[in-house]
């Protein structure tokens, strides 16, 4: 078994949620104007955020094994500029298009998940906030739960989208 199936597998099962709820996100109304800084995210600006936080966890992931002396930097803070600014910009994207980009993005870190080894998962990383982490700590933490709390922020939004409706 791979070393990282379990998160693999979480991670293919979060996809899978965001997918069932793909046709809720294409009946939902564009973003609004106002850019989101301090409201909650729509449906469309967390697969932008999802999109955009999938190669940017694994870049940082590959940072960690490739560095010379442990533990290696790695990682931002949720402020980051250019964080935002991808999110501000993907967000009017058609639904269609952040689809296929999560489908892309995740298969390509989850085929890169599953080639890791003991000893490349047990490689320590510095971050800031969080302090020292190993590979695997990253994977569940940046990539796993990430994905997992984003579906359960998809629901809110839609939910609360029909609410408002109501």
């Amino acid at each position: 078994m791979a070393t990282l199936y379990a998160q693999v597998e979480r991670m293919r099962t979060a996809r899978d949620n965001l997918v069932r709820v793909r046709s809720r996100v294409e009946l939902s109304p564009p973003p609004p104007e106002e850019l989101p800084r301090r409201r909650e995210w729509v449906g469309r600006e967390i697969l932008a955020h999802i999109d955009e936080m999938l190669p940017y966890w694994l870049g940082e992931i590959e940072r960690v094994l490739a560095g010379p002396i442990e533990p290696v930097p790695f990682g931002r803070p949720s402020t980051d500029l250019v964080r935002m600014l991808t999110i501000d910009r993907d967000r009017t994207l058609p639904v269609s298009e952040l689809y296929t980009r999560l489908d892309n993005s995740l298969e390509r870190v989850l085929r890169r998940l599953l080639e890791l080894d003991e000893r490349q998962v047990a490689r320590r990383g510095l971050n800031k906030q969080r302090g020292e982490m190993t590979v695997r700590q990253i994977v569940d933490a940046m990539l796993a739960s990430h994905l997992e709390d984003h579906c359960k922020q998809m629901s809110v939004a839609l939910d609360a989208e029909v609410a408002a409706r109501a």
